[in-house]
């Protein structure tokens, strides 16, 4: 169990809306309708029915919801508490990560720590995942956000999410008629890429490589909203992190058959620092957020 979750529940309680609840405290509504789903499932209990009058808490939603208001409403007290011997009031944190994390992941684990820290400054570095892990050693970043493996004894890792990339392509495209295409009838056919150098690239050509495709990349690019501009209006396809595709509207998401493309994304620090207590405040906020997101 886990603050987070019960938080969810407490913001659907007090708007009554999926979805203006999922705004409230900066998740996607898919994200919060999982952790409401995975709060159910730990209770095995249903908490929440959900009608056309919107989310309305069950009995034993309301019980529950009682008891985490008093649980989570100590554990705030207890953070403040804490927060006043951490010297929390100013600080930057220097971070930086690959395009995925710095599109998706980061500003709402941001916007969320500076609204609890608002003295606290980001300085924030787009790159891939070898020059990020590269910074972090030499003392340039604190901490990055990078895609695994990445081989450095110096480094402390700590797993954060699973990614899931997914193929991608325009509305009208032949293959978006089709719920489901096998791996073969990619062979061949336009790509708009990753850039050749990121680690995510790599993941992917490889699984396409076992998988007997041949990517044939017209275009490399190398942040993901760009990708989707260019696959909406060019007709070609993409593989991108399923976290991307909602964000624009004229591309679909295609299954693959046979093909499962995955990548873990991990925070790194330097083995043995002494991060400030910005960096480290952040750092766990952010593991405590997306490992559940």
């Amino acid at each position: 169990m886990d603050l987070q979750r019960l938080r969810s529940l407490l913001a659907v309680a007090d708007t009554g809306s999926i979805t203006e609840a999922a705004d409230r405290i900066g998740l996607t509504q898919p994200a919060l309708s999982r952790r409401l789903q995975q709060l159910e499932a730990y209770f095995g209990a249903e908490l929440l029915s959900r009608g056309r009058k919107g989310a309305q808490l069950t009995e034993i939603g309301r019980l529950v919801e009682r008891e985490a208001r008093g649980l989570v409403n100590r554990f705030d007290h207890l953070r403040e508490q804490v927060r006043a011997h951490q010297g929390l009031e100013g600080g930057t944190v220097r971070i930086g990560g690959g395009a995925t994390a710095v599109s998706f992941v980061l500003p709402t684990a941001i916007a969320r720590f500076r609204q609890e820290h608002p003295g606290i400054r980001f300085q924030l570095k787009e790159a891939g995942s070898i020059e990020v892990a590269g910074d972090v050693i030499s003392g340039r970043l604190e901490l990055g956000l990078v895609t695994l493996p990445v081989q450095a004894r110096e480094l402390q890792i700590w797993p954060l999410i699973t990614d899931r990339i997914v193929l991608v392509a325009p509305r009208e495209h032949p293959l978006a008629r089709l719920n489901e295409v096998d791996a073969k009838a990619l062979d061949g056919l336009a790509f708009v890429g990753f850039e050749a150098d990121t680690a995510v690239r790599q993941i992917i050509d490889a699984a396409l490589r076992d998988a007997g495709v041949e990517m044939n990349v017209v275009m490399e690019l190398r942040s993901i909203p760009a990708i989707l501009r260019m696959v909406a209006t060019t007709g070609n396809l993409a593989f991108v992190s399923r976290m991307g595709v909602d964000t624009l509207a004229g591309v679909c998401e295609i299954e693959v058959r046979g093909l499962n493309i995955v990548r873990e994304l991990a925070v790194i620090a330097k083995q043995g620092s002494s991060l400030s207590p910005a960096a480290q405040a952040f750092s766990s906020l952010l593991r405590e957020e997306q490992s559940i997101a």
